[in-house]
């Protein structure tokens, strides 16, 4: 495991390049990494072979105009190359890779009771998705995030199962492939590289999690491990799985963060969705903006102007709750409950709103529209610097399997 002593912890996060960004990306996905960008390592990719799961079909065309597009969107809404890595998919072939060793443990039930699996068929009717990468893209998933030994993964709660699958495969990957020949035998020997006062504080340790499961004990491991000079990463991680008492930790089992879902609803206030047809993309036309909005439904029971409304049934209360401060948000209740204000009153002020959003958006993407190889360079160094990390990695993944005889 890469050793990230000093280092905040890494998180890892992906999205599919199947069309333009919208509001519901924004809200429900890019905030949540402008926030983790400023306090972890964080690795944002665009998950272009996820896209082939469920659009296969596509003119590749599209797939590489959407590529571009979402990482122009990514970076005009602020997520910053200095801070993140930025990479895609596809240009980092140890996706490839470990997604094929680990399909080899992954036992098929584990596959088919992944929640998704069936709900998505059921949702893209339209779509053949009796396919082996829509069955085994959980697998690709994990490759994703276990290839950075990412410690953290942000996702929503329907997702959350989907990390538990990590967990799992890197775990049975570990049972499998972790206790190598004479294991007990080189810890042993990298014991004294802590130095004396180092090795008989792992000793106590070591000691207080197996006879008397301290699990503090693991955390005070790690940082032991963690800060010393001497120690290679695969004698840190062979010391590790000795003191839990396992094998070496060639993969790293991720936790979830359970990010902020949004509550934006789309315009006719079902969920925001391109297949529903009821977005607003990030950098929209402000005439279809406008448009659209004014023509968003309402309270039903407001028939008539004079008619009396409740802004709990209206859709567009909901984006008031996410666009306007408490005085307007006030004025719009109040104004709806007594009719003294008409449907298209309360949606001018969150038609002004979107549009002053949208045009700073569109403002910050103005340099990388003109200049395209602005984004490709940004990229390029993201891919570089991704690639060293999964390299190192996949080094390790070989060694343990006995395939680096080569």
């Amino acid at each position: 495991m890469i050793n990230t002593s000093g280092q905040p912890p890494r998180v890892v996060s992906g999205m599919r390049p199947t069309g333009r960004l919208h509001l519901g990306h924004y809200h429900g996905v890019l905030k949540n990494w402008l926030e983790l960008q400023h306090e972890f390592d964080c690795y944002f990719f665009v998950a272009d072979w996820h896209a082939l799961t469920t659009h296969y079909e596509e003119d590749s065309n599209t797939i590489s105009d959407n590529v571009w597009e979402m990482v122009i969107d990514w970076l005009a809404v602020g997520v910053d190359p200095s801070q993140s890595t930025l990479f895609i998919q596809s240009r980092v072939p140890e996706h490839a890779e470990l997604n094929l060793l680990l399909s080899m443990i992954t036992p098929l039930s584990w596959l088919e009771r992944v929640p998704s699996y069936k709900d998505q068929q059921s949702k893209l009717k339209e779509r053949d998705l009796s396919t082996h990468g829509f069955l085994g893209y959980p697998v690709l998933q994990a490759a994703d995030i276990l290839l950075y030994h990412a410690l953290q993964v942000p996702v929503g709660e329907d997702q959350v199962p989907h990390i538990e699958l990590t967990r799992e495969i890197a775990r049975r990957f570990n049972y499998l492939y972790g206790r190598e020949a004479g294991f007990e035998e080189k810890a042993e020997g990298a014991i004294p590289k802590l130095g004396k006062k180092g090795a008989k504080l792992y000793r106590n340790l070591r000691n207080a999690y197996t006879e008397r499961g301290d699990h503090e004990a693991l955390a005070k491991a790690r940082a032991l491990l963690d800060a010393n000079q001497n120690l290679s990463n695969a004698e840190s991680e062979r010391l590790f799985g000795y003191l839990e008492g396992g094998g070496r930790t060639i993969l790293t089992e991720p936790e979830s963060i359970l990010t902020e879902v949004s509550k934006l609803p789309g315009l006719d206030g079902a969920k925001m969705s391109k297949s529903y047809r009821n977005t607003i993309a990030l950098r929209d036309e402000p005439a279809r903006v406008e448009k659209e909005v004014r023509a968003m439904p309402t309270d039903p029971a407001r028939v008539r102007r004079n008619d009396p409304g409740d802004p709990n049934l209206c859709p567009v209360w909901e984006f008031h709750h996410v666009y306007s401060n408490e005085e307007t948000k006030q004025w719009v209740e109040n104004g709806c409950r007594t009719a003294s204000i008409g449907c298209i009153d309360c949606k001018q002020p969150l038609i002004d709103a979107l549009l002053k959003e949208q045009a700073e958006i569109s403002e910050r993407a103005q340099p990388y529209i003109e200049d395209p190889t602005l984004v490709r360079n940004i990229i390029a160094d993201g891919c570089e610097k991704a690639r060293e990390t999964a390299d190192e990695t996949m080094e390790q993944v070989r060694s343990t399997m006995n395939l680096d005889y080569y």
